[in-house]
């Protein structure tokens, strides 16, 4: 079976002044023409109940370009304007689908710095990639290679908090394949204590890499918060924090791909739990632990994997009492405190909390399968039900 799987290549680069001067006129352009373009349509909708395309809106940057006061945007290169408005249409799709809310009008100092060049706007030739309106290539560290004999179809440079400069290039990667079939199925209980905890019995410690950095984190928002805003000593130690912040995620980034990867070679199925992090967070003692975890990336990381790989990841409902249930006889506990870790079934059977909710996920998950309800609950429908839902009947000793 031939599969065609678009991959992104990040890389670093370090850009010259003049590269970077006009890397950031780029964002500048990129992020005026989309708040244009998103104002013109709500102004448009909101007047006259007119539904403005793509098409509209690549119009009116030409008017915008010819006008004294826009005239600045062609100084930098077209097609990141126009991927700009293609995100953009891209956006009020997602919401007419309501699959995400009304788009927002990006910020100078929080959105995200970025524009994205298609083939027409840069060269890729021997390893130099050169972009639109540059004379020479940029820097870029190529800490891995690209796919043999294929050619980015789109290249994406941003800069992070931290002032870091990135390339993303998107290609065709022939070398990811499904992997031979597997019979092992596991299920994996998230925690804090332990990040995870798979129904063989293994535990995978919780690396807790916010901790490791959290004073002096600490120290420099510290000082942060005593520099005069708008001064150039307060954007020194707004740097400083994003760097820390940078390292903290690189690790836990790193972290959790060579946990997922090794997951999805070593089994076929795999179940987890559909947690709400997003509610979950809203309890203050536990915010900053829940967070750290990066459960949600997790779950991103294993379903991606899994597409990749002609693995199955299974969702169980968030509301199946696998904490509470016996692995063994079904009998299910009316409470379980967070401060139980082990707890005896009246069946006789002595549980670890975690590895027992583990087995329970694998037996739901493989068991609704079977029977053919769906136990992977979409997340843009949070009301949808799934068999896994109806708690079980408690069981007489």
């Amino acid at each position: 079976m031939t599969t065609h799987v678009k991959r992104a290549f990040k890389y670093r680069f370090y850009p010259t002044d003049a590269q970077a001067a006009e890397l950031s006129r780029t964002f500048g352009c990129v992020r005026k023409v989309y708040n244009m373009a998103l104002a013109a349509r709500t102004q448009a909708w909101v007047t006259r109940q007119e539904r403005v395309n793509y098409n509209a809106t690549s119009a009116m940057l030409t008017t915008w370009k010819k006008t004294e006061e826009l005239a600045y945007l062609n100084e930098v290169s077209s097609v990141p304007l126009q991927q700009a408005l293609r995100h953009l249409q891209a956006a009020f799709t997602h919401f007419f689908g309501k699959r995400a809310k009304y788009p927002r009008f990006k910020s100078r100092k929080k959105s995200r710095k970025s524009a994205e060049y298609t083939t027409s706007a840069f060269r890729f030739r021997d390893g130099a990639l050169t972009l639109a309106k540059m004379t020479g290539p940029l820097a870029v560290v190529w800490s891995r290679p690209l796919p043999e004999g294929m050619a980015p179809s789109t290249v994406t440079v941003s800069q992070d908090a931290a002032g870091r400069w990135f390339v993303s290039l998107l290609c065709d990667d022939p070398g990811i394949k499904p992997l031979s079939a597997k019979g092992n199925a596991v299920g994996i209980d998230a925690g804090l204590d332990q990040l995870l905890t798979l129904s063989t019995g293994e535990k995978i410690t919780n690396p807790r890499h916010e901790r490791r950095d959290r004073a002096a984190l600490a120290k420099e928002q510290r000082r942060l918060a005593k520099k005069e805003k708008g001064s150039a000593n307060r954007a020194k130690a707004r740097l400083k924090v994003a760097k820390i912040h940078a390292r903290i995620a690189d690790r836990r980034r790193d972290t959790l791909h060579k946990i997922t990867t090794r997951l999805i070679r070593e089994n076929q199925t795999i179940v987890i739990e559909d947690l709400t992090v997003r509610n979950m967070v809203k309890n203050r003692k536990l915010a900053r632990a829940i967070s750290d975890a990066a459960w949600s990336e997790f779950r991103s990381m294993l379903e991606y994997k899994a597409q990749w790989y002609g693995r199955e990841v299974i969702a169980v409902d968030r509301w199946f009492p696998s904490s509470r249930l016996c692995s063994g006889c079904g009998t299910l506990r009316e409470a379980m405190p967070l401060n139980v870790r082990t707890w005896t079934c009246d069946c006789g059977m002595t549980h670890d909390r975690d590895v027992n909710a583990a087995d329970n996920l694998l037996a739901a998950g493989l068991a609704v399968t079977v029977c053919g309800a769906g136990v992977r609950p979409q997340r843009s429908t949070p009301d949808r039900q799934s068999a896994t839902k109806q708690k079980p009947s408690r069981r007489e000793p």
